[in-house]
């Protein structure tokens, strides 16, 4: 069985999206079990509509719930030891959780996860990875907003991280690997993306491979596996694609509702709008994994609605069933033992989340 803690309250939403999106994977995946931390004069109701599910989730009343405006400083203050967003990463640590997910506020879940959690062994920084949308399927994209500014030794080891999690989702033995830049000549570029691109090429890794430097557009293109960047620059891409497949959506609706001749062609074109619908919907790609990290946890955006959510668990579970963790200890193991003056000159401050 797969044990999946949840956070019940985090959200624009809350419980009413969450538990009927525990249904829909629970039926979907009957070796799934879930572990609920939240509200109880909440959460109770919602659950009461699902009796299949109650029979398969465990229910912890939380009083606390972390607000969706709260700094990480103020969450950690408030809500440590008793939160439902706490309780669900602590049951990670704990053991009685393969994973934790949560649509709660993004500085505050990584400052807890952080704090609870711990960040793997050689680690300074942890990342937080998204599946994106590509022409060619998806792609992992990390950081995308854990931490801002990246020497060369944490670039690498995001690209670790990241080639964890796409050997994990894909199944692609040995996944291609770009770091973000402003060109692709290796004679561009800030100093640090330069030196992680050099050491990338000569470790030479059995578990990735190097491919080189990769450009904004090349994300959409999915010329590669993996894209590495740090926080600031892969934030500002997130929501800068996310705000554009807005945008074409609305215009693509305005245009079809112009003239009667255009609501014409909409039906007969109806199955192509539909596809595209899909493919630039950012809720089937839902959920932000934090990686480096002892334990697994998945962030689902906040608004996703409930097939968003599940879709979020659904990641989480993926990545229990491929051994995830287990990839990554070894692929820094390996990189490490290889390249021991990686361990050194490395920064100690960390910074989570540009909200904070």
């Amino acid at each position: 069985m797969i044990r999946i803690s949840i956070d019940a309250m985090g959200g624009d939403h809350g419980p009413a999206v969450v538990i009927p999106a525990l249904m829909t994977v629970a039926t979907r995946r009957p070796d799934i079990r879930f572990v609920i931390f939240g509200r109880e004069e909440l959460v109770r109701p919602e659950l009461a509509k699902f009796p299949k599910l109650a029979e398969v989730s465990e229910f912890f009343h939380c009083e606390i719930a972390v607000r969706m405006d709260d700094k990480p400083s103020q969450a950690l203050r408030h809500g440590r030891w008793k939160s439902s967003m706490w309780k669900a990463v602590e049951a990670v640590k704990a053991g009685s959780a393969d994973a934790c997910v949560s649509a709660g506020n993004t500085g505050a879940l990584m400052a807890m996860s952080k704090f609870c959690l711990r960040t793997m062994a050689t680690i300074d920084r942890p990342a937080i990875a998204a599946l994106w949308p590509t022409t060619r399927g998806e792609s992992v994209v990390l950081d995308v907003g854990a931490t801002i500014g990246a020497d060369a030794h944490q670039l690498i080891d995001f690209a670790i991280l990241g080639t964890g999690m796409a050997r994990s989702v894909f199944g692609v033995a040995r996944p291609t690997v770009g770091l973000l830049n402003v060109g692709v000549e290796e004679i561009k570029g800030q100093e640090e993306v330069k030196e992680a691109g050099r050491m990338l090429r000569e470790a030479n890794m059995a578990s990735m491979n190097y491919h080189g430097f990769v450009e904004g557009d090349d994300i959409g293109k999915g010329t590669v596996d993996v894209v590495v960047t740090e926080g600031f620059a892969g934030n500002i891409a997130l929501k800068t694609a996310e705000g554009t497949a807005r945008q074409i959506a609305g215009y693509l609706r305005a245009a079809m509702s112009r003239t009667l001749m255009a609501r014409i062609g909409y039906v007969f074109a109806k199955g192509a709008f539909d596809r595209l619908r899909e493919k630039m919907d950012v809720g089937r790609s839902n959920g932000g994994v934090f990686l480096g990290l002892n334990g697994i946890v998945v962030k689902s955006h906040g608004g996703a609605d409930s097939d968003g959510f599940a879709a979020a668990i659904e990641l989480a579970y993926d990545m229990v069933r491929n051994n995830l963790l287990d990839r990554i200890e070894a692929d820094l193991d390996l990189f490490h033992a290889r390249n021991p003056h990686a361990l050194t000159s490395r920064k100690s401050d960390v910074v989570i989340d540009a909200k904070e």
